[in-house]
């Protein structure tokens, strides 16, 4: 069995690598094909989305190459310009096939937090990532 703590320091780096090919081989060796990236929607979204009559909305990618949008999106923006970087927190925790952690997106250097959520990942036997439940808090 995979340990959490090997599942997350490879989900979180997958997030700061800067190198669009090694994301891509770490999206295909730590998701699975059929895999689905599940967000909480950010209340900013969230409220516009009950304007007209959404409530509790997500936002979801499935799939190696909707994910590697979603990444390549959230490095361009968060990461890339070497303003922030991911980092775990606290101890991961596994329950079966459910991992479960908290990470945080710091300033660069290391310093207070700008953003930060709770991550449940659904793995299959060999610890690659079947479904990722995201939960943005703040």
């Amino acid at each position: 069995m995979v340990e959490p703590s090997e599942i997350v320091e490879r989900y979180v780096g997958l997030w700061n690598e800067s190198d669009a090919e090694r994301r891509r081989a770490a999206i295909h060796e730590l998701w699975t094909d059929d895999c689905a990236h599940i967000l909480r929607a950010p209340q900013d979204i969230r409220d516009r989305a009950a304007t007209v009559g959404f409530y509790f909305p997500t936002l979801e990618t499935h799939g190696h190459e909707a994910l590697e949008a979603r990444v390549a999106r959230a490095h361009e923006e968060f990461v890339a310009a070497g303003q922030y970087m991911f980092r775990s927190v606290g101890e991961a925790v596994r329950v079966g096939d459910a991992v479960k952690f908290r990470w945080e997106m710091v300033t660069a250097d290391g310093g207070a937090p700008a953003g930060a959520g709770v991550e449940f990942l659904i793995v299959d036997a060999r610890g690659r990532i079947r479904t990722d439940y995201q939960f943005i808090e703040g």
